[in-house]
Order: C-alpha cells, then structure tokens, then sequence
C-alpha cells in the first residue's frame, strides 16, 4: 500500500459512488476508508453493498461518536491514528470530487520528490475543465506547481506523514466544523511547504457533498441565519 486514502460522506449517494468508483479503479493501489457521517438509511445500505462489492472499508461514525454530524474532527483522528500506524500519508478526497486515473499517483510522486511537504493539493475544476471553486484564488496562476502560504482545501489532498507526524489532531479545536484552513496554516508554522498541483486536475461539484451549503448562493439570507443561529459551518 502507498498511501491511506479516506472519503467523509453525508448523503449526495449519486456523486459518492462516482468519488468512490474513481478512487478504487484508480493506477496507485491504496488502503480505502469512506467514513458515513450520519447519513440517510438508503445511502448507508448503499455504502454497505458497494463496499462489499467494490472493495473499501466502511467506517459508519455512529460507531464512533455520538456528536451529531459534520464530524470531520472525529475522521481526521481516526484517520491519522491509522496512517501512523501503517508508516503512510493520508489523503482526503471528498465525496464531491472525481479524481483521474493517474492523481493519487501524481500526489505521491511529488510529496516524495519535495520532503519538506506538509499538505499537497490538486485544483478543482469544472465538467469544462475550469478552475473553480475552491480554488478560484489560482485560477489565473500559469505555474504547475504553486508553492503557497495560503489555505489548502481538503477536497484532493495529500497530507504527508513527516506533517502527521509533527501535529497531533487531537489539538483540533472543538467548537470547529471544518479544518481545512487550521491545518494549512499549522504545517506552515512548522515548517513545512504548502503545494498545490495546477497540472493535477479533480473534477469538483462544490458542495455536493454537503448539499445545503449552496444556499450561499442561491439564498445567502438563510445560509447566513443557518451559519450564525444553528452555529453550522464553522470553520
């Protein structure tokens, strides 16, 4: 195995299994965890039958913690613990990303050529192979390679075990939902160099992982009432 490569899940089943099906047929042979945040009974049923047919362990948290959903804290724990413990780098690929045949190997590669790695991230793009979010901030970059002190997105994203290592997940805040920024600007308190690929390009439908998040757009009055009065979406 080369790397430890992990998928939260709430729900969005339709673009779960293409994330899944992209990531076990992929050219880099991996240990597989999809993590089910408290999901749906027909996506649960779904996540049992194709782990059993496809091949990946399935982790329901409900066994993990009693905290109600997000619970990206509780994953990227376990998850850490487990790619300490088998010696290798973990991944994150979310539930609204297809990554290529070819991404996790190109991630590797050039986590191995570049050893002061701490986090090293494909762009996003579009079914038009736009830029898109959340990486808009580079879409005008023309380097392959960015080397950059701004935050990392967790949507395809190896973290390397050096960084692992070096910081413990346990000291994620608890009043947090999302960890994506805390831990970019961690690795580079340490010392490590922060990347992301512009030549290693995932399909990403934001937020389909996490469907209600696009009342941002589409009615950013009720987004901003869920953010601040049901304390959702802390990052």
């Amino acid at each position: 195995m080369s790397a430890l490569v992990i998928t939260p899940v709430k729900d969005a089943l339709a673009a779960t299994l293409q994330t899944v099906n992209a990531i076990v047929n992929s050219d880099q042979k991996v240990q597989y965890r999809v993590y089910n945040d408290y999901s749906s009974t027909e996506t649960e049923q779904a996540l049992e039958k194709a782990a059993g047919e496809v091949g990946f362990t399935l982790f329901h948290l409900s066994n993990l913690t009693s905290t109600p959903s997000p619970n990206y804290k509780t994953v990227l724990q376990h998850a850490q613990k487990a790619s300490l413990e088998a010696g290798l780098p973990l991944i994150i690929i979310e539930s609204d990303v297809t990554v290529k045949n070819d991404t996790i190997s190109k991630l590797l590669e050039f986590a191995q050529a570049h050893p002061k790695s701490g986090l090293v991230g494909a762009i996003t793009v579009d079914e038009r192979n736009r830029v898109n979010f959340p990486y808009l901030k580079f879409k005008h970059e023309k380097r392959a390679v960015i080397q950059t002190k701004r935050s990392l997105s967790f949507c395809c994203t190896l973290l390397t075990l050096g960084f692992l290592e070096a910081y413990s997940f346990t000291a994620l805040d608890e009043s947090k939902d999302w960890f994506d920024t805390h831990v970019s600007k961690k690795a580079i308190e340490l010392g490590f160099e922060n990347y992301v690929l512009t030549d290693v390009k995932v399909t990403h439908q934001p937020h389909g992982s996490r469907p209600w998040k696009m009342l941002k757009y589409t009615n950013p009055i009720t987004y901003y009432l869920n953010k601040f009065f049901k304390g959702r979406d802390k990052i």
